[in-house]
């Protein structure tokens, strides 16, 4: 058996190449930014071709680095931004136009138009998702409008259709010449287009937007043997595909109903595992794929996310000067015991999931003339803890599954004030791993189980390192009441815009 396995890493900002061994430890990496391209406000948009250029680079540099070669890897997956869209010539290879990337929200105005009929849930019981602007269905059918013949030529299979996955494993199969025209179940939720239940294309969503089949590629599970790398990776089987959330979710290992990563960054991310059944939210979460392993049944995962967790840390440190970097927090925050009963809600630009209120504005409420900027700091920490539990009780009312335990990855993850301060407001362990590059590790892991590199999910399982567990250590009635106070916080924070 060759001896390791390589994940294509494709990033809203970077693409990087990672080389991984059976232990799941890096051997390799390289990485190269590409261009952020915003021809208006709202619009944002990246050049594929640029993105396909610098993924054959990092590939070689990496493989470079460590002195292999690609018959040195015995598959290879890849992860990607999700809801990114390319429209392309199936006969040149080039994209018609800039890639419409997934925080793009030029189809506001198409959003508005389906939502006039029906309102934001009228696609949610098919897809587990709300009409909004950043999910692929809607920014192809912008393309299709906007580019000039685009419609006619789709209908002919002449221009084909993916989020960057499939960009990516069309060329590295061969392109025009024969190139594979796949995605797999996790990118295919997050079009709007597939059903939940069925795993194919939805006929009368397609209909609806007016979408031709004949330019969207076929949905595969995330683990198996899709076809034969040409190129700079020659020879090397392409085995595991994987949006970026969901790849973090299996990279974590979290293989069981109720196992839920938390990924802080600017801001968070969570997905919990749900099993082989798609749970609808009430709560304005979203129901995705998790993965699918081959022939094996899906797993479904509900997915929230807060809009502001680092980048209040930011804040402290740009607008108020409190903090000279984000380091510095920490040691602030631990300089009090206790937030001083400050909480600050930061509904900057309103209030996410489960509140969905944008009438909301940031405020910090309990202020006496006690408080200094150590409270301040505090609680701004756990500011980003009480969103998480305000999520994680909004999928674990979803479900009807409890969480057994968070594990952690992002940037936020090496303050352990905040960790602890997580598990306690929680009231159950929170997790650190050992390898923190969990979504190119995820991709990597369903790469390597197509091709038994490792046999089962239970070497991954196995293979799961923890770097620091944190449990709680907090009285419940003192749980409950912070938990009430923040949102007694929140509830102040709401119907600030009139």
């Amino acid at each position: 058996m060759t001896g390791y396995v390589g994940a294509i890493d494709q990033g809203t900002t970077s693409t990087r190449f990672i080389v991984f061994d059976r232990a799941g430890s890096i051997i390799s990496v390289a990485q190269k930014e590409h261009a952020q391209i915003m021809p208006q406000p709202g619009w944002v948009e990246h050049d594929a071709d640029e993105i396909w250029s610098n993924t054959r680079e990092v590939i070689g540099a990496a493989l470079a680095k460590a002195e292999l070669t690609p018959a040195d890897l015995a598959a290879v997956g890849i992860t990607n931004q999700r809801e990114t869209t390319v429209l392309w010539d199936k006969a040149t290879g080039h994209p018609v136009h800039n890639a419409l990337v997934w925080m793009d929200a030029r189809t506001e105005r198409l959003v508005a138009e389906l939502e006039a009929d029906g309102g934001q849930d009228r696609l949610r019981g098919k897809t587990g998702l709300p009409l909004a602007t950043y999910f692929s269905g809607l920014k192809l059918r912008w393309l299709l409008d906007h580019v000039p013949g685009a419609k006619a030529r789709a209908e002919a299979g002449e221009l084909l259709f993916g989020n960057i996955d499939t960009w990516l494993a069309w060329h590295l199969t061969g392109g025009p010449n024969g190139g594979l025209h796949i995605t797999d179940v996790t990118n295919a939720s997050r079009t709007q287009l597939m059903n939940l239940e069925s795993l194919d294309w939805d006929a009368e969503i397609l209909a609806l937007l007016d979408i031709p089949r004949a330019c969207l590629p076929q949905i595969r599970s995330s683990s198996e043997v899709y076809g034969t790398c040409t190129g700079v990776l020659d020879g090397v089987p392409l085995a595991g595909i994987l949006g970026d959330q969901q790849a973090a979710l299996f990279g974590q290992a979290c293989l069981s109903p109720g196992e839920a990563k938390n990924t802080y960054g600017t801001g968070c991310f969570m997905l919990m595992n749900t099993g082989e059944k798609p749970f609808p939210s009430n709560r304005g979460l979203l129901t995705t794929l998790g993965y699918k392993l081959g022939d094996a049944p899906a797993v479904y995962a509900l997915e929230g996310s807060i809009s502001i967790a680092g980048a209040l840390v930011q804040w402290l440190r740009d607008n108020l000067g409190l903090i000279a970097n984000a380091a510095e927090i920490e040691a602030l925050a631990a300089s009090v015991e206790d937030n001083g009963d400050v909480y600050f809600v930061p509904a900057f630009s309103g209030l996410y999931a489960p509140h969905w209120d944008a009438s909301a504005r940031g405020v910090i409420a309990g202020l006496t003339r006690f408080a200094g900027k150590g409270h301040l700091a505090r609680a701004v920490l756990e500011a980003v803890a009480f969103q998480t539990r305000e999520v994680l009780d909004a999928m674990s009312a979803d479900s009807g599954v409890a969480i057994t335990e968070l594990r952690t990855d992002g940037g936020m993850v090496v303050n352990e004030l905040l960790m602890q301060f997580q598990s306690d407001i929680l009231g159950v362990p929170v997790v650190r791993p050992k390898v923190i590059e969990t979504t190119a590790l995820g991709a990597a892991y369903a790469a390597g189980l197509a091709v038994g590199y490792w046999q089962s999910t239970d070497d991954i399982a196995a293979n799961w390192g923890q770097d620091k567990r944190w449990t709680p250590a907090m009285a419940d009635d003192r749980r409950q009441m912070l938990y009430g106070k923040w949102n007694k916080a929140v509830a102040r924070s709401r119907d600030w815009v009139e």
